[in-house]
C-alpha cells in the first residue's frame, strides 16, 4: 500500500541539471524523514541528502553546493534538485521515507536512472 514513487532522471550532459521528484503514497510525509539515496552497479548505496520533519538537511559532502533537498508535505513530495552535475553523479537515485517515531516503518523507492555524459 505504501508506495514512493521517483521521477526526473534522464541522461543529461556534464555541467548540467536535473529535479527529481518523489511522491509518497499511504503514507504521511510530515512524520518522515525524507532521504535521497544513489547506488551504482558494484558499489554501495550512499545517502546523497536528507531533509528532516522539521526541514534540516545533510548532505553528503561531494554534493554540498550542487544539491538541495526539499519537501511539501502537502503534496507528500520531496524533491533533489541536482545542479553542476559531473559523470560520478551517475547512479540510481532511490528515495526513502523513514520515521523515527517508528524506526520500523521505512520505505523505499524502486529508483530512477541518472545518467551524466558529454
Amino acid at each position: 500500500q505504501v508506495q514512493l514513487v521517483e521521477s526526473g532522471g534522464g541522461l543529461v550532459q556534464p555541467g548540467g541539471s536535473l529535479r527529481l521528484s518523489c511522491v509518497a503514497s499511504g503514507i504521511t510525509t510530515s512524520w518522515y524523514t525524507m532521504s535521497w539515496y544513489r547506488q551504482a552497479p558494484g558499489k554501495e548505496r550512499e545517502l546523497v541528502a536528507a531533509i528532516t520533519r522539521t526541514g534540516t538537511t545533510n548532505y553528503q559532502d561531494s554534493v554540498k553546493g550542487r544539491f538541495t533537498i526539499s519537501r511539501d508535505d502537502a503534496k507528500n513530495t520531496v524533491y533533489l534538485q541536482m545542479n553542476s552535475l559531473t559523470p560520478e553523479d551517475t547512479a540510481v537515485y532511490l528515495c526513502n521515507a523513514n520515521s523515527l517515531i517508528d524506526r520500523r516503518r521505512n520505505y523505499w523507492g524502486q529508483g530512477t536512472q541518472v545518467t551524466v555524459s558529454s
